[in-house]
Order: structure tokens, then sequence, then C-alpha cells
């Protein structure tokens, strides 16, 4: 165990390392990341649509749980000769992860919004809230409590599958297990853990933090107080 513990020690005490994994750690970051806010923004478009017109809402349910069955290694090596990218590009991962966020939140923004109450709904189109203006204003920001949760979610799944396109030769902490498997190098598979670990606790605590600004009624205990102006 003590040799275990100073091999860590001189592998995290060179200089090169450090900016390795920093270099990884922040290239997992970027690659989690942004196909979430995308992913998040296209299922909330799809979801909008779904709720509104419910033949789109079953196509939708559908398709969502077909695309989330795809193994993230088979999608990462299809989406090149479906983009035309190279397999190295990171912007296969970037792809292939906005596809499984956008399906895995479909549901949960559908549940989102089907959980606004239906007397606010109806108060806002009395007041003349078009449909648009509605949802924006409205449905939305109610249903953020819901979503919230699927988010948190995605979020998590996305830390973890990006290191799954290290096998295709992508970046981000992935690079620290494929090599530490090649070299038979357990350091670098342990500190890619640890961050990978450390990383979805600090995404998810800002998550949470992020929803309970945008929720201050949750946080009192109280109904939302939802004021409507004629416009």
């Amino acid at each position: 165990m003590m040799d275990f513990f100073g091999e860590l020690g001189r592998y995290l005490g060179s200089a090169n390392n450090r900016g390795e994994i920093l270099g990884d750690l922040g290239e997992h970051v970027y690659l989690a990341l942004v196909p979430l806010v995308i992913g998040i923004v296209a299922a909330v478009l799809l979801g909008w649509a779904g709720h509104r017109w419910r033949p789109v809402r079953s196509v939708l349910l559908v398709v969502s749980n077909l695309l989330y069955t795809i193994p993230s290694l088979a999608l990462f090596v299809v989406i090149p000769g479906i983009i035309g990218s190279k397999i190295l590009d990171s912007v296969n991962v970037i792809v292939a992860l906005t596809v499984y966020t956008t399906a895995l939140l479909v549901r949960p923004v559908l549940d989102a919004l089907d959980a606004v109450p239906p007397h606010i709904i109806a108060a806002a189109t009395a007041i003349g809230y078009r449909a648009p203006r509605r949802f924006l204003g409205v449905e939305l920001p109610l249903s953020v409590p819901v979503l919230a949760a699927g988010v948190r979610v995605a979020a998590v799944s996305n830390i973890s599958l990006v290191s799954v396109g290290a096998l295709i030769g992508t970046g981000g902490l992935g690079v620290l297990f494929t090599d530490g498997f090649q070299r038979t190098y357990f350091s670098p598979i342990v500190a890619g853990i640890v961050l990978t670990l450390l990383l979805a606790l600090v995404v998810d605590l800002l998550l949470v933090g992020l929803r309970n600004l945008l929720t201050p009624w949750e946080r009192a205990g109280k109904a939302p107080a939802v004021e409507v102006t004629a416009g």
C-alpha cells in the first residue's frame, strides 16, 4: 500500500504529468458540458413541440428511447461517416453526446411541462399570452424544478461517457485510463477516476445551486407567484 501511494506521489509530483492532467481535465469539461448545453436547448424545443401536439409527443418518446439504446462507442465510430469528420475529431464526441443528452432529456422536459399547474397556463392565456411567449415567460420557468433533475442525470452521464471517447483517440480524462492500462501503470488510472468523480460532484453541486437560484419559491416552501401583464 505504501509503495502504491509513493508511486502515486511521484506521478503527481512531476510538473509534466500535472500539466497533462490539467489539459485532459479542461478538455473533459469542454467535451461534457458543450453537448449538455446544446442538448438542453434541443430537448426543450422538442419537448415544447411534443407538449403542444400529442402525435409529435409519441414519436419523440419512441425515437429518444431508441437513440439512447445505441452503444456509445458504436455511435462515436459511426458519427464521422455521417457528418464527414475525421475519426479523431473531438466534434464526434460532441455530436454523439448531444444526441444522448437530447434523447435523455426529452421525457423530463415533457414531464416538467406537464407539471405546470393548468390554472396558471389558463390565466396567462386569458391575459393575452400567445403560445411562444407563454412558454418562455410562464411554463418554462415553472418547469425548472422537475427539469433540473433530468439535467443533473444528463450532466453526470456525459462526464462518464466522455471517457469512452478515449478508446478512439479523443481527449479527456479517459486518456489517463488508456495510458495506464497500456503501461500497466495504475497511478494515472487512479488520478483519472478521482478527477472524474470530483468533476461530476462539482458540476452536480453547481446545477443544484443554479436550480435554487432559478426557483426561490422552492426554498421558501411557497407556491410561485406568477405575474402576467397584458401585452
